[in-house]
C-alpha cells in the first residue's frame, strides 16, 4: 500500500471548512484539540471489504496519523498498487480527495476508486477546529502568541509574529501554497 503523508517533516494544521472561518485565539484552539496520539479507523461499508480485509485495514489505518483516508480500486482490491493512504491532513475530506486522486491515477480497472476507511482522532466528535496529529503536537509544543495560518488543500502551515508573517510562512512550505488563511491569532 502506498502512503501519501502530508508534511512528515513539517507540522500540518487544518480546520473543517476553513474558508470563512473566524480567527480564534490560542486558548480557544487548545480547548478544541484532540490528543495527538491514537487514531481510530472507520471502515466504510461502500468499499465492500470482507471482514478479514476490513480488520487488516483497520489495523494499518490505526497506525497512521489523523486525519486521513484510505482509497482502494474496487477492481483490484485492497492488496494492489492503487491502494493509497493519505494521512496527517486537516480533515478527512481533504485526505479523501488526495487518496482518491492518487488511487484513480494508479488503478488499472475501469471502476473509480472508493474511500474504504477514514482515520480520525480516538474519540472523535465534531468540534469545529481540527488540526492534524502532527500539527496538534506542534501547536501544544511551539505555538506562542502571534498568528498561525494553514492551507486546507496542501496541509502547509506557518506561524509568525503577525498574520502577514504566518501567511508568508504557510505559502512558502508547499510549492507556493495559495490558499493559506489565518486561523489562530493571539
Amino acid at each position: 500500500m502506498k502512503q501519501v503523508l502530508c508534511g512528515t517533516s513539517v507540522l500540518v494544521l487544518a480546520l473543517v471548512g476553513m474558508a470563512g472561518a473566524e480567527v480564534i485565539d490560542g486558548k480557544t484552539a487548545k480547548a478544541a484539540l484532540f490528543a495527538p496520539v491514537t487514531a481510530e479507523v472507520e471502515i466504510l461499508a461502500e468499499a465492500g471489504l470482507p471482514d478479514d480485509q476490513a480488520k487488516a485495514l483497520e489495523m494499518v489505518g490505526g497506525q497512521q496519523p489523523y486525519y486521513g483516508a484510505i482509497a482502494i480500486s474496487p477492481d483490484a482490491g485492497l492488496m494492489s498498487e492503487a491502494t493509497v493512504a493519505a494521512a496527517n491532513y486537516h480533515d478527512t475530506e481533504a485526505a479523501a480527495k488526495v487518496a482518491l486522486a492518487e488511487c484513480d491515477a494508479k488503478k488499472t480497472g475501469k471502476t473509480s476508486c472508493v474511500v474504504a476507511a477514514l482515520i480520525r482522532p480516538e474519540g472523535w466528535e465534531a468540534r469545529g477546529l481540527q488540526l492534524s496529529s502532527d500539527a496538534t503536537a506542534g501547536f501544544n509544543a511551539d505555538y506562542k502568541d502571534g498568528a498561525l495560518a494553514v492551507s486546507n488543500s496542501t496541509g502547509a502551515w506557518g506561524v509568525g509574529a503577525d498574520a502577514a508573517a504566518a501567511l508568508a510562512a504557510c505559502a512558502a512550505l508547499k510549492d507556493q501554497t495559495k490558499d493559506c488563511v489565518v486561523l489562530i491569532a493571539k
